[in-house]
């Protein structure tokens, strides 16, 4: 299995994804079992977190669809 190296990935708290998405928590979740927003990363048994580039990447793809361009 390949690692990428530290510096290249960045993991958001939940505040922080709350922050650039405002959903409850809860329709997140739904969203992530639905396969329709990134999936959390479990980072201890009372931490998640979210890759900031796939988060990123959503939020891109959001704002490709208004334009038309999906």
């Amino acid at each position: 299995m390949q690692t990428a190296p530290r510096s290249m990935v960045r993991i958001l708290t939940e505040p922080q994804v709350e922050a650039l998405v405002p959903f409850s928590s809860s329709h997140r979740r739904r969203m992530e079992h639905a396969g329709q927003f990134p999936k959390r990363v479990r980072l201890g048994p009372c931490r998640i977190g979210w890759v900031e580039s796939e988060v990123h990447d959503w939020l891109a793809e959001r704002l490709a669809e208004r334009e038309g361009k999906a």
